[in-house]
């Protein structure tokens, strides 16, 4: 039986370990130098983003756009920091490597992650086009809050009930943005009901008072009423009017639009004008001993026997 010489595999792979401890020693200094370096352009990017965001502020107030240009500034300093800390470590290759790919994998990555890159895109539209600033009451997909910030890829909105939304970029940019805020006023339309009997331009006059000695109305001459239809029990008009808004807490779109109502109600009870509501109809059968064979729900002011 042939004798299995395993002296010279070991040797072999024993060498290979001393060459891989003798490169380490060699590459130690160069590694520490390449750890202070990754940690120095950490600290630097972290600084020129805030360094740029100040004179970025200087030139514009728009916050959007801030945070976007101090994001994108601090990830390119980031970048730099790493091709420097590759050639300190004599990666020279992986660097020509990395940057003859970047093209190669900038198209990859733009067919695998295109929701991604098209949210990337659609926050630098937002930061340049400014639809909308940080602080604005907004409507953005359906969703209605404050806006918080606008990032590479989200815009993040505080609702009215208390819970922070995310919604991509890239649905901002393709649905309707409502801005409650951009003209630093808000109409509201209240519809009011009152009875047939009642005298519509007496109505009409007691509710325009009503309306326009009412705190927080703002543009009282620009105020609107109109009756729209013959309801099944009522004539119905609507009023319209405007507030600042945001506007103080105390004269928000919630509480005088409340007022509005407890004020029109207030003044109909004292010039004795009705608001009109259903009443059930309940029909009876004559010809069956049984009283009550239908009950129906009826916009109707009298019930048949």
């Amino acid at each position: 039986m042939p004798e299995i010489n395993i002296q010279q595999p070991i040797d072999q792979v024993l060498t290979k370990i001393e060459g891989w401890i003798e490169a380490f020693i060699t590459m130690l200094p160069n590694m520490a130098i390449a750890i202070l370096l990754m940690m120095l352009f950490i600290v630097l990017a972290k600084s020129s983003k805030r360094i740029f965001s100040k004179l970025l502020s200087k030139a514009t107030d728009n916050q959007v756009l801030q945070n976007l240009s101090g994001t994108i500034f601090y990830y390119t300093v980031l970048g730099l920091g790493l091709f420097i800390v590759l050639s300190v470590l004599g990666l020279e290759k992986t660097v020509t490597s990395l940057l003859a790919g970047v093209g190669v994998i900038g198209i990859a990555l733009g067919f695998a992650f295109q929701d991604i890159s098209a949210n990337f895109i659609s926050g630098i539209i937002l930061a340049f086009k400014t639809p909308f600033r940080i602080g604005d009451v907004v409507e953005l997909n359906g969703i209605m809050g404050t806006v918080k910030e606008t990032v590479i890829r989200v815009t993040v909105v505080h609702t009215f009930q208390g819970q922070e939304v995310h919604i991509p970029n890239k649905d901002v940019m393709q649905n309707p943005i409502y801005n409650f805020s951009k003209l630093g006023k808000r109409r509201i339309d209240l519809p009011v009901g009152v009875s047939y009997a009642d005298d519509l331009s007496k109505v009409e006059e007691i509710v325009t008072v009503c309306i326009r000695e009412l705190e927080g109305v703002i543009a009282p001459d620009d105020l609107i009423f109109d009756y729209y239809e013959f309801g099944d029990s009522s004539i119905n008009f609507m009023i319209r009017f405007w507030i600042d808004f945001p506007g103080p807490p105390e004269l928000g779109y919630l509480t005088v639009k409340k007022n509005a109502i407890m004020a029109i109600k207030a003044a109909f009870d004292d010039h004795n004008i009705t608001i009109p509501f259903p009443i059930r109809t309940i029909e009876f059968n004559k010809q069956s001993e049984s009283p009550l064979i239908n009950i129906s729900s009826m916009e109707s002011e009298t019930s048949q026997p």
